[in-house]
């Protein structure tokens, strides 16, 4: 399929190639302009654009779209990188080279002022305000404090305007006649939004700094201390408009020289706060803008080519789909018979592609689900049959008794009680086959030392094996270390002991053996007894499966004991295995993972 669509795809751009380069060779004024140069305005409003984003942001990671608004607008290419050349966003394609000289850096701790003629003394860019960026809460809370404030300043006959600043501060000037005291805003981000010394109005809400800005005037005080240390011994403080506030004037120095090294200091704290918010020095590539001249070419000739293009993508993709679209109405035709109850639905493919290795796990799945299908029917007939017995057992005996034509002796009784056992304990199999299809057959992991566990299987089971004339003996080699939960590991190797003890005839052995392969431990069953053809060894952990058909019980169990056992050993992350030579031996084996982590 992938090749049929890469060649698909290049038959339609060779088309399109073939048609554009004819188009180009007819023309006769298809030559590209490129316009030489770009304004001082506009190299300005890009670098001023992509500062602000810079002030804003810690990195340059989503910066690809204002490039490339920016390069819509100006109809310019636009390019950054790093400082070191690595490329962050271009507007024109990949693989374009990058302009001959670099425009500008920018660098909201260190603005151009060829590019930004009024900016401040520090060239820092006022948008970068950092730590100082007021929260959603503080400034709802100042704005209503700055509306109230306006609304009295205008009952008092002043004109006066209310703006934001930088950090979301929101600013009370006046602008007109009748202003008692017009405040001067200092050039800076933090500006100080109304004079304390307004009578009439309180403008104290509005006027103390937030905790926001108190913490973030306490690291700019902090670095500010750092940096005079050993400089001067001028005590004083940065305020919210970035000035110092001296406590104490030390004649020592003289004034022009103090003011510069405390300058040079809050400026020097003020780029080290900033330098966590705003994006790290970058290069700007401005391209000049270019032009393509129209080329003159007749318009039979432009519809003749487009046509042509046309019909023939259109022919490829039919061609194309076609093909793709067969395969795909037969696998949905066989989805549809699977649907409606057919299991033995399935797809033939003639093509060695994807769709085909699609249809070939379709009917691989198609096989499985036929197979789940028999099985489900054949465990239900099986389990019909394995309760059917014993409840009619119980009805059959009741009735005699209430109909009394049996007495309910000791014995009666005992017998009664045998089949109930034997209902629960097919019930209780079932269960636990139920909880490990879902995954809830919960583990309680501890260490298990195997010497003293195939002691205790072996005790358990001591009795009948030497009713029946057998010897149960157990093997350890080398003392195995093993991670696992005792409970369930006890009944799956008593399980396997029963299976040997039905079918070992008077006078054979079974050992019970355990030893440590690497990181694994394995764990065998292995008895004398009249062994298992090998047409039957792929089938007996399945569940109900017996090798005499009729399902007497005078020649197996109920067919479930081998299922736990595989159950269990898969719970622990394990195998159940079986091998065996008819009429000689049969060897059970158990392999699991020497350290089992405790699930939750």
């Amino acid at each position: 399929m992938f090749v049929r669509l890469l060649t698909s795809s290049a038959v339609v751009a060779l088309c399109s190639i073939t048609a554009t380069a004819w188009l180009a060779a007819s023309s006769t004024s298809g030559a590209i302009q490129r316009e030489q140069g770009q304004t001082l305005a506009s190299d300005a409003q890009i670098n001023n654009s992509l500062l602000g984003y810079a002030s804003r942001h810690p990195d340059w990671s989503d910066v690809a779209a204002t490039v490339r608004e920016l390069a819509t607008r100006n109809n310019r290419r636009i390019a950054v990188t790093t400082e070191n050349g690595t490329l962050i966003a271009d507007s024109a394609t990949a693989g374009t080279p990058l302009p001959a000289r670099v425009s500008a850096v920018v660098d909201p701790l260190a603005v151009d002022v060829t590019l930004v003629p009024g900016a401040a003394n520090d060239r820092i860019d006022p948008r970068a305000v950092g730590p100082f960026l007021l929260p959603a809460r503080d400034r709802t809370r100042l704005t209503k404090a700055a509306n109230s404030y306006a609304a009295c300043a205008r009952r008092t006959g002043q004109a006066v305007e209310t703006t934001v600043s930088n950090t979301g501060r929101p600013l009370v000037t006046t602008t007109g006649r009748g202003a008692v005291q017009e405040p001067s805003p200092v050039p800076s981000p933090m500006t100080s939004p109304v004079p304390t010394e307004m009578v009439v109005c309180d403008a104290t809400t509005l006027n103390a700094p937030t905790r926001t800005e108190k913490t973030a005037l306490r690291q700019l005080n902090l670095l500010v201390s750092r940096c005079l240390k050993g400089k001067s011994t001028e005590r004083g403080s940065v305020g919210l408009d970035f000035t110092w506030v001296s406590k104490k004037k030390q004649p020592a120095s003289p004034a022009a020289e103090l003011d510069q090294t405390i300058s040079s200091c809050i400026i020097t704290a003020r780029k080290e706060q900033l330098d966590p918010y705003v994006a790290p020095a970058a290069y700007l590539y401005i391209g000049s803008p270019t032009e393509t001249t129209a080329p003159r070419i007749p318009l039979p000739s432009i519809a003749g080519a487009a046509l042509l293009v046309l019909v023939l993508t259109v022919g490829v993709s039919v061609m194309a789909a076609r093909r793709l679209v067969r395969p795909v109405n037969a696998l949905t035709h066989a989805a549809r018979r699977m649907r409606d109850g057919d299991s033995s639905a399935r797809v033939t493919l003639r093509t060695s592609s994807e769709i085909s290795e699609l249809a070939t796990a379709f009917n691989e799945m198609s096989e499985h689900l036929q197979r789940m299908e028999k099985q489900r029917k054949a465990m239900v007939s099986d389990v019909s049959h394995e309760l059917r017995t014993p409840l009619s057992n119980l009805r059959g005996w009741l009735e005699a008794a209430q109909d009394g034509v049996a007495e309910l002796d000791p014995a009666l009784i005992a017998s009664l009680v045998e089949e109930t056992l034997l209902l629960q304990h097919i019930v209780d199999d079932l269960q636990e086959l139920a909880l490990a299809d879902v995954g809830k057959l919960r583990l309680h992991v501890e260490p298990v030392h195997l010497g003293d566990l195939l002691d205790q299987v072996t005790t358990a089971h001591r009795g009948r094996a030497e009713a029946a004339g057998l010897t149960l003996t157990t093997v350890i080699t080398d003392a195995p270390s093993l991670t696992a939960d005792p409970v369930r590991l006890r009944q799956a190797i008593g399980n396997l002991v029963t299976n040997s003890l039905r079918y070992t005839p008077r006078g054979g052995h079974i050992t019970l053996g355990a030893y440590q392969d690497g990181d694994q431990v394995v764990i065998e069953v292995t008895d004398t007894g009249i062994g298992i053809r090998a047409d039957h060894l792929p089938h007996i952990f399945d569940r109900f499966w017996r090798a005499e058909k009729s399902r007497n019980r005078r020649t197996g169990g109920s067919g479930l004991g081998l299922a736990i056992v595989r159950n269990l050993a898969e719970a622990h992350g394990g195998t159940a295995t079986a091998t065996s030579v008819s009429g000689i031996r049969t060897t059970f084996t158990l392999r699991l993972p020497s350290q089992l982590a405790p699930k939750p």
